[in-house]
């Protein structure tokens, strides 16, 4: 497992992009060790992005740290990327710590936990060279292919926030690419949250003050050029804009 978190953490910062890691994950148990063994050479976690394939499958999660985690930031630079993969979100910001217990964390406890709700960018990006490329825990102990996080402004009043019922839609270079009502793959995102409290946080200390957790793409993964500006469409949440150049 050593090799492949040195490789993973040399790609970083060599940009030379790996072909496969030099010991492949057998499991996600193997996948999240890898994981959260580059996560703690990284430094501590500041978010975290969770999702899961459908409404009721075991979610899955990775840590990000703060230096691709970006707060009502309208441009980043394209040289940061790879690849850059847009996928529209939302995202709740932590008030106080949850930390690992025996009892589990209540839905209600979680979100009195919560401080805000924001409008958020994950760009999806890859230390391998070509994305998609790798089996799925490949690319699961690659941060789950994090690129940058960038949240946008709180949103009032986020406790009437009906997720399920939310319109996103992405404009890029005003192209209208893609509108969804209820396209997050994981439906219902508070369940995620509760899951991260109990489960998927654990074991890299739980959740923390200030921490943001991102819940998923609403509008799946759009690849857009360096130099391309996207915004977000949100039904009820308002508009977020993000240059990659």
């Amino acid at each position: 497992m050593n090799d492949s978190v040195d490789a993973l953490l040399q790609a970083r910062t060599s940009r030379n992009w790996l072909s496969a890691l030099p010991t492949r994950p057998a499991s996600e148990a193997e996948a999240y060790a890898i994981q959260d063994a580059v996560a703690r050479r990284l430094g501590p976690v500041a978010a975290w992005k969770v999702g899961a394939r459908t409404p009721d499958s075991e979610p899955f999660r990775a840590p990000i740290h703060a230096d691709t985690l970006f707060f009502d930031t309208t441009a980043l630079p394209a040289a940061n990327f790879q690849v850059i993969g847009m996928e529209a979100e939302i995202a709740y910001k932590f008030a106080r710590d949850l930390p690992p217990r025996a009892e589990p964390y209540s839905r209600e406890e979680v979100l009195d936990a919560v401080e805000s709700v924001h409008p958020a960018f994950e760009i999806v990006d890859t230390r391998f060279a070509g994305f998609g490329s790798q089996d799925p825990l490949s690319h699961m102990a690659d941060q789950f292919n994090h690129g940058a996080l960038v949240v946008g402004p709180a949103i009032a009043d986020w406790r009437s926030l009906e997720p399920l019922k939310e319109r996103v839609a992405l404009v890029v270079d005003g192209e209208r690419k893609i509108e969804t009502v209820a396209g997050n793959s994981a439906g219902e995102p508070v369940r995620l949250l509760v899951w991260m409290a109990n489960k998927g946080a654990v074991s890299l200390g739980g959740l923390k003050a200030g921490d943001v957790v991102t819940t998923g793409s609403h509008i799946g993964t759009v690849m857009v050029p360096a130099g391309s500006t996207s915004v977000a469409v949100y039904g009820t949440m308002g508009t977020y804009e993000l240059t990659v150049g």
